[in-house]
């Protein structure tokens, strides 16, 4: 009987926590650039006086991600890109250097440029965009521009963005505040090569129907598994009862 409580509340458990990474993903099917979280678990043994060597937990394996490229809308924006498959952006955090897959870049009060309320990183750190500034940004991420009073025919390239190559997901992990890192946690080599495309953004790669359907088959497993530890009490108590009459 105890196994048979201990593996369908274990089971409840990690459906649960299945249901809050697909909730979350339900609610970024519109958040640009958004990668989908992946639901996983490992087996981990579980130690102490008394526990059979057969006992293990699950525990939700954190950091996954789905990396397929969402769909491409043109915005026609000057500071709306899309980076390529492979290309991350680089921002500042309070936690260090993060990477992106958002392209919706805002120009501050103090000039600077920033995704999502961080700062896009450089050549030389944070980028900065002189006042008034009409902007234009190359396919490998170079930032120009026209000053106010400058001829319209002079471009003046400002800075050129960060941007990283990943090739598996597995070289970058999300952390608790949204932004990925490296697993190693130490800032990417910038690509050389990275390309990216002006006046258009990616959208989530989140798919709403696969997502609803995901949520409906863990609310069932969740009710599955609470009626087997239902039962499980029922003959407990069951049997209790015939030992206290034999008794």
């Amino acid at each position: 009987m105890d196994a048979m409580i201990y593996t369908a509340m274990n089971g409840a458990r990690q459906t649960l926590d299945e249901q809050t990474v697909v909730t979350h993903n339900l609610s970024n099917v519109s958040t640009t650039g958004f990668r989908a979280q992946l639901a996983a678990a490992r087996a981990v043994p579980v130690n102490g006086v008394g526990v059979h060597d057969t006992r293990v937990a699950s525990v939700a394996a954190t950091g996954l991600f789905n990396n397929q490229q969402g769909a491409l809308q043109t915005t026609e924006r000057e500071l709306d890109v899309a980076l390529a498959e492979n290309n991350w952006l680089a921002v500042q955090t309070p936690a260090g250097e993060a990477y992106t897959k958002r392209g919706d870049l805002q120009v501050d009060a103090n000039g600077q440029l920033s995704v999502n309320g961080m700062p896009v990183l450089g050549d030389g750190g944070p980028i900065m965009i002189p006042m008034g500034t009409q902007l234009s940004i190359g396919d490998d991420g170079t930032i120009s521009g026209i000053g106010l009073g400058g001829d319209p025919n002079e471009l003046v390239p400002f800075d050129r963005m960060k941007l990283v190559r990943v090739d598996q997901p597995n070289q970058l992990e999300r952390r608790e505040d949204g932004w990925f890192q490296s697993l190693s946690g130490a800032p990417l080599a910038r690509d050389e090569n990275g390309s990216l495309r002006s006046g258009a953004l990616e959208s989530s790669n989140v798919n709403a129907v696969e997502a609803m359907v995901a949520m409906i088959d863990t609310q069932r497993r969740y009710e599955l598994n609470m009626n087997v530890i239902k039962t499980a009490d029922e003959s407990a108590q069951q049997a209790n009862s015939l030992l206290s009459v034999k008794g």
